[in-house]
C-alpha cells in the first residue's frame, strides 16, 4: 500500500474467512478500533521528499517497479516468502511477479481491503496530525495532475483558445454596439458620421458632447484635429437632424461608454493573447502572427492536437466544408482554410497564393511540432522558415518578368508604356439567334451556291445559242429540200430518153 507519506505494509490477522464476504468488509473498517483487528502495521518506509513521493506514486501509476519498491519487496521476500501479497493494480502485481517470483492477489476483496485501509490511515498510523496530513495529500495531488497533464503553467494553450473566441465574439458585440450607436444618434446629428469615419473617435466625441448645440461651446481638440473639430461645428449649425429628448441623449451615452469600454477591453485582451502565444508556440507566432496561429489552435482543440496533424490538414483547416463539397461535386478542391489570412499569403498575388499557401502550411507543421513536443522555447527556427518562405516568394513574384533566355537570370527590360487608342466597330452578327455555324462550313456553302449559279448560266445560255441557231436553218432546210427534189426529178427525165446499150462480155 502507497501513501503520501510512505510505503506501508500490512499483514493480515484475522481469518480469512471475514475478508470473503468483500460487501459486508466495509463493516470492519467503520472504526480505527475495528480495523486494527483486522489488520496491523508490518513494514514502514518513509520518504525522503516531495520529489521521491512523486517518483514513487507515477510509477505506481503507471504499473512500474521503482527502485524503493524493488529494496523493500526483497527485504520481505526474505523474511516471508511464503505469504502473498495483495495488489492493488493487476500489472503492478505482474510486474512484482516476474521480477521477484513473488506470488501476488488481486481481487475485489483486495480492493475492498485498500479501501478500508484509506479510509481508516490516520488511526493505523498514530503519530501524524491530520491537518499536516491533508496538507500533504493536497501537495502531491496537485504534482501528480500536473505529471499526467504534462502540466506548465506558460503551456496552457486553453487559455488561448477562450481569449481567441472571446476576441471573435467582442470584434462582433462591438459592430452591433457601434452601428446601433451611428444609426441612433444619426437621427438627432446625421452629418457627423460622414465627418468622424473612426468609431471609436465618434463615441468619445458624442459622449464628451451630447447634443449636437453643445458642439459650438464644447472643446474636443483632444478628441479630433483642429480641421475636423471646425467641420464637425460648422455642420451642427446647418444640421438636417431632428431635435432628441435629454433622456434619449443619457441613453445614446450610456451606449457610447460600453463602446469605449468594451474596446479598451479588447485591446487588453488582445495584448494577453500576443504574449501568451509568444510563450506557449513563439515559432508558431513568428510564421503566421498571433491571430492565425491561435486560430488554428483552437480549430484543432489544442496545440499537441495540431501538431498531430499534416502539413495538408493544417493548409485547409477551416475550410473542411468547401473541400467536402468539393470532393461531392468533383470540382478543383481549396487551396488554403485559416491560413489564407496569415500576413505571407496576404502579400502574394493571386496566381502564386495556392504554391505558397502549400509551403507556409509546411514549414508551420514543424513549427508546431517544435513549439508542442520540443524543450527549447526560442523563435530562431520560425524565424528560419519564414526567411524561406520570404525568399520562396520573391523568386515566385521576380520569375514572373525574367525573359526567357538562355540562362533565364536576365531580367526584362520593361518599355516605357503608350496608350494606344483602338476604335472598335460594332459587330452586328452577334446579334443574330440563329444558331452558330462555324467559318469554314460558311465559306464552303458560298462557293457552292457561287458554282451551281455558273453552271446554271452557262446552261441558259447554251439553250438560247441551239434556239436561235434553229430558228435560222429552218428556212435554209426547206430550200434544199425544194432544189434536191428538182435535181432528182430532171435526172430521171434524162435516164428515160437515153437507149439501153447492150452488154458485152469481154473475156
Amino acid at each position: 500500500f502507497s501513501h503520501v507519506l510512505c510505503f506501508v505494509f500490512f499483514l493480515q490477522v484475522l481469518n480469512e474467512k471475514k475478508l470473503q464476504e468483500v460487501d459486508s468488509l466495509w463493516k470492519e473498517f467503520e472504526t480505527p478500533e475495528k480495523a486494527n483487528k483486522i489488520v496491523k502495521l508490518k513494514h514502514f518506509e518513509k520518504f525522503q521528499d516531495t520529489t521521491e513521493a512523486l517518483a514513487a506514486s507515477t510509477a505506481l501509476v503507471e504499473g512500474k517497479l521503482s527502485k524503493n519498491l524493488k529494496k523493500i519487496l526483497k527485504k520481505i521476500v526474505a523474511k516471508d516468502a511464503h505469504e502473498q501479497l495483495a495488489v492493488a493494480d493487476a500489472k503492478l502485481g505482474g510486474v512484482i511477479k516476474d521480477k521477484l517470483n513473488l506470488s501476488c492477489i488481486h481481487s475485489p476483496m483486495v480492493t475492498e481491503l485498500m479501501r478500508g485501509i484509506r479510509s481508516q490511515i490516520e488511526g493505523l498510523i498514530t503519530g501524524l496530525p491530520s491537518r499536516e496530513m491533508a496538507a500533504m495529500c493536497l501537495g502531491l495531488a496537485h504534482s501528480l495532475s500536473r505529471y499526467k497533464l504534462k502540466f506548465s503553467p506558460d503551456k496552457v494553450d486553453t487559455m488561448i483558445i477562450q481569449a481567441i473566441s472571446l476576441l471573435d465574439d467582442l470584434d462582433k458585440e462591438l459592430n452591433n454596439y457601434i452601428m446601433r450607436c451611428r444609426e441612433w444618434y444619426g437621427w438627432h446629428f446625421p452629418e457627423l458620421g460622414k465627418i468622424i469615419t473612426d468609431n471609436l473617435t465618434y463615441c468619445k466625441c458624442v459622449r464628451k458632447v451630447g447634443d449636437r448645440s453643445n458642439f459650438a461651446s464644447s472643446d474636443v481638440s483632444d478628441i479630433l484635429p483642429e480641421e475636423i473639430e471646425e467641420d464637425v461645428k460648422a455642420a451642427a449649425e446647418i444640421s438636417m437632424g431632428t431635435e432628441v429628448s435629454e433622456e434619449d441623449i443619457n441613453n445614446i451615452i450610456h451606449l457610447c461608454d460600453q463602446v469605449i469600454e468594451i474596446s479598451e477591453y479588447r485591446t487588453q485582451l488582445y495584448d494577453y493573447l500576443k504574449n501568451r502565444m509568444m510563450a506557449i508556440a513563439p515559432n508558431l507566432t513568428v510564421m503566421v502572427g498571433e491571430l492565425v496561429g491561435a486560430r488554428l489552435i483552437a480549430h484543432a482543440g489544442s496545440l499537441l492536437n495540431l501538431a498531430k496533424h499534416p502539413a495538408s490538414t493544417v493548409q485547409l483547416l477551416g475550410a473542411e466544408k468547401a473541400l467536402f463539397r468539393a470532393l461531392k461535386t468533383k470540382r478543383d478542391t481549396p487551396k488554403f482554410g485559416l491560413i489564407y489570412h496569415a500576413s505571407l499569403v496576404g502579400q502574394t498575388n493571386t496566381k502564386n497564393k495556392g504554391k505558397i499557401s502549400r509551403m507556409l502550411a509546411a514549414k508551420t507543421a514543424l513549427t508546431i511540432r517544435y513549439d508542442a513536443l520540443g524543450e527549447n522555447t526560442s523563435a530562431e527556427m520560425g524565424a528560419e522558415n519564414r526567411l524561406k518562405v520570404e525568399t520562396r516568394l520573391r523568386l515566385l513574384e521576380e520569375r514572373g518578368i525574367r525573359r526567357i533566355s538562355g540562362t533565364g537570370k536576365a531580367l526584362a527590360r520593361t518599355d516605357k508604356y503608350q496608350n494606344k487608342s483602338e476604335v472598335k466597330v460594332f459587330d452586328p452578327s452577334g446579334d443574330s439567334t440563329l444558331p452558330a455555324v462555324s467559318k469554314k462550313r460558311k465559306i464552303q456553302e458560298v462557293e457552292e451556291q457561287n458554282t451551281e449559279v455558273a453552271v446554271k448560266a452557262k446552261k441558259f445560255k447554251a439553250d438560247m445559242k441551239e434556239e436561235t441557231t434553229a430558228e435560222v436553218d429552218e428556212p435554209v432546210k426547206k430550200k434544199k429540200k425544194k432544189k434536191d427534189k428538182e435535181k432528182q426529178a430532171e435526172e430521171e427525165a434524162l435516164n428515160e430518153e437515153l437507149p439501153t446499150s447492150p452488154t458485152v462480155e469481154v473475156r
